[in-house]
């Protein structure tokens, strides 16, 4: 077997265009350069190189050996950096915007386990419903929940996860009012609405879809508020999984019509193409994104 180190100097002798260059570029003698390759050669049983006083041309065989190990180079080029990249601790400041849903229920848990996993890094979450100009504005990532597809803004997305919208209650408010059993009982309900507009649920099981209108009861464009109304006794609400896990988990709610959902809601993370080239951002998405070891991205 060859010294895989032989294949480096056979690529950067062929690249240069000689032994002299080569060893220039790589800090050896000329006489070690034609050495090592004279030695591939003969590990190979095969001649890459017509050599005179004055020329230097690759054969045949040798333009066919040329492409596989400077792939071979590159690769192995590319391992070292993944090691010297993990190895590297991040440090420095990276800039984060969310939403409030999304920072009590999403990120709340994990940023504390991130800052424990690189204490070189310093986090700075600003929290705000208000939509964020990530450039503009100088932060590093968004972390942003949505109901559909995200516009084209030319920021690099990575998808943290898609989970359902549930229908959800306290069971007070089931005793007193009965459980419904299918999505047409829920006309006879309280609902607890995202707004004046979204009066109608469209529900969904398998193959089945249904559109149902409940009385509206109580209206909020913010799933924190409508949490509270649910846990409060108010009525029937629409929540994404993961903010009503923790009543439902308490026994302050419990889920309705269980077998259907409302949707679901994507929370993906956002950030420029170039910021998230730096160790410090792609950590922060890798760890976020599951990755890490307690990014993306």
């Amino acid at each position: 077997m060859y010294n895989l180190n032989d294949l480096v100097i056979f690529v950067q002798a062929v690249e240069t265009g000689g032994f002299a260059a080569a060893g220039r570029r790589l800090g050896l003698p000329k006489s070690t350069v034609s050495k090592r390759v004279a030695e591939l050669e003969a590990a190979l049983g095969a001649r890459l190189i017509h050599r005179t006083s004055r020329s230097f041309a690759l054969t045949e065989l040798g333009r066919d050996f040329h492409d596989h190990a400077r792939a071979a180079v590159i690769e192995a080029e590319a391992a070292e950096s993944v090691v010297r990249r993990r190895l590297a601790e991040p440090s420095g400041v990276v800039k984060i915007t969310t939403s409030v849903p999304t920072a009590q229920f999403q990120l709340a848990d994990r940023l504390p386990a991130l800052a424990r996993a690189y204490p070189k890094l310093e986090v700075q979450l600003h929290v705000t419903d208000r939509f964020v100009d990530l450039v503009q504005e100088g932060f590093d990532i968004a972390v942003r929940s949505h109901f559909g597809p995200l516009p084209d803004s030319g920021l690099v997305q990575r998808r943290l996860g898609t989970e359902p919208i549930i229908l959800v209650a306290a069971p007070g408010y089931l005793a007193g009012r009965g459980e419904p059993r299918q999505p047409d009982a829920l006309a006879e309900h309280d609902g607890l609405l995202v707004g004046p507009s979204a009066r109608q649920w469209r529900l969904r099981r398998a193959d089945d879809a249904v559109e149902v209108t409940p009385v509206p009861r109580f209206l909020a464009d913010e799933s924190v508020v409508l949490l509270g109304a649910a846990t409060a006794g108010l009525g029937i609400a629409c929540l994404p999984e993961t903010i009503a896990a923790p009543a439902i988990g308490r026994g302050e709610l419990v889920r309705v019509l269980p077998e259907w959902t409302a949707g679901s809601v994507t929370t993906t993370i956002l950030t420029h193409h170039r910021r998230g080239q730096l160790p410090s951002v792609r950590a922060v998405i890798d760890f976020l994104a599951g990755r890490g070891e307690a990014e993306v991205g």
